[in-house]
């Protein structure tokens, strides 16, 4: 059976799914057309169905929830990983209101814990995530929501944290942090969904067998990354939410989807 795939190229998800794509375990007659996209545009093919199997942030869970269902393996749930508002110099969190905002996508689950944080805070402009930070330096925005690898590279730019806005997730909710999960659609076979499920699985258990070391799939889509922000990227993001949800990981994920209604 040949499906559709879909998740970024960050380090994380290559980490997740190498294995898998790249026939290092077996995929059980499985074979995937993959697509290696930006978290939103991901966030809007699943709102169109275009995808059989696809990365989503937690914060788009409930607007495909009759499509898709959530994996238990693939996950980016954990603690001190969540986004952080930066800015170019101070600016007071009380003022955040009346600022420029660049946000990585309106679906993302960074909008959503920014707009937890900050609700009356509506001056947003949608960037590709890895764009803001010129943005925040060009003054072309007051501030930013920065995901990914930028958080281990905006102070080698000169910019500064205003707000971790994970820890206010954690410390408000008492939570994890659920970021982004793999969906798969409905119409596929219980069967086959498990299968997949167990797959995905297996591929994160084999890349962290080989960890430390970094496969040339990683390397060959993570956008010239330095190594050592590469390991930092995984270390923060993979973990073992990301071979199995469990309760606590579920019940961080029903926290998130309360907070979007």
């Amino acid at each position: 059976m040949k499906l559709t795939l879909g998740f970024s190229p960050c380090p994380n998800d290559t980490f997740i799914f190498d294995a898998l794509v790249n026939h290092k375990i077996d995929t059980q007659g499985f074979t995937f057309d993959t697509q290696l996209l930006d978290v939103e545009t991901l966030n809007q093919g699943a709102l169109e169905g275009r995808l059989d199997i696809t990365k989503l942030s937690f914060a788009v869970y409930a607007k495909v929830k009759d499509q898709y269902e959530l994996l238990n393996s693939g996950s980016a749930l954990g603690r001190g990983c969540g986004p952080l508002l930066i800015a170019k110099k101070p600016i007071a969190l009380e003022n955040i209101d009346q600022c420029r905002i660049a946000i990585p996508g309106a679906n993302t689950t960074a909008n959503l814990l920014f707009s937890t944080a900050f609700p009356n805070a509506k001056n947003k402009e949608i960037m590709v995530f890895s764009d803001i930070e010129q943005a925040v330096l060009d003054e072309r925005v007051d501030v930013g929501v920065i995901i990914h690898e930028n958080r281990f590279t905006y102070q080698l730019k000169g910019l500064i944290k205003l707000m971790d806005l994970g820890a206010y997730w954690e410390e408000t909710t008492g939570s994890p942090i659920p970021l982004g999960g793999i969906f798969i659609k409905k119409n596929i076979s219980a069967d086959a969904r498990q299968q997949l499920n167990d797959l995905i699985r297996q591929s994160v258990q084999y890349s962290f067998s080989q960890y430390p070391q970094l496969s040339p799939y990683i390397r060959e889509h993570a956008q010239e990354m330095d190594e050592n922000v590469m390991r930092q990227h995984i270390d923060l993001y993979v973990n073992d939410f990301s071979i199995d949800l469990g309760k606590e990981g579920y019940a961080a994920v029903q926290r998130l989807m309360e907070a979007v209604k």
